[in-house]
């Protein structure tokens, strides 16, 4: 037992100490002009989509649910509901501007923006009306000038989505 043991370890080191191209004997055997590392690379990752691809027509419910994370990632936290929510948060109301720990991002564009707002003085009831509070806000927010989670348009009429 023990001598065995000697024996792999031994041909363990002697793999290792080979060149990476002589390393995967079978496959040189199999494939010679798979012999460099690349191509050998190639080779797996090949073999590796077509297993998920069989393995996608046998079982479809994987398929879909891949499609809908997919899907929820395109889509981006900056993806507006019809209902005018971004991330639980509705976008309207008493709004209080911070320096840290926001509710949102902000970045205010002049060009395609998430969203057009009007700043109001009262009854900022509708989508894209802001009231901008010092205490007891619906939404906090913090200015932004590199990844925000909206973009904004401040505008004088007609607020909401564009």
């Amino acid at each position: 037992m023990e001598t065995m043991a000697k024996t792999n370890s031994r041909d363990r080191r002697r793999e290792m100490k080979r060149s990476p191209t002589q390393r995967p004997r079978a496959l040189r055997r199999a494939y010679p002009l798979l012999a460099g590392t690349l191509a050998g690379t190639l080779a797996c990752t090949l073999t590796c989509t077509v297993a998920l691809a069989l393995q996608a027509e046998a079982d479809p419910s994987a398929t879909e649910a891949s499609e809908e994370t997919s899907a929820r990632r395109a889509s981006g936290p900056t993806a507006i509901a019809s209902s005018c929510t971004l991330g639980g948060h509705r976008l309207a109301g008493r709004v209080k501007v911070v320096d840290a720990f926001p509710d949102l991002k902000v970045k205010v564009v002049d060009a395609f923006p998430d969203l057009k707002v009007r700043w109001v003085d009262a009854f900022p009831d509708s989508c894209g009306r802001w009231q901008r509070v010092d205490a007891f806000p619906d939404l906090t927010i913090q200015f932004v000038d590199a990844f925000p989670d909206l973009t904004i348009r401040e505008v004088d009429s007609f607020p909401g989505l564009p």
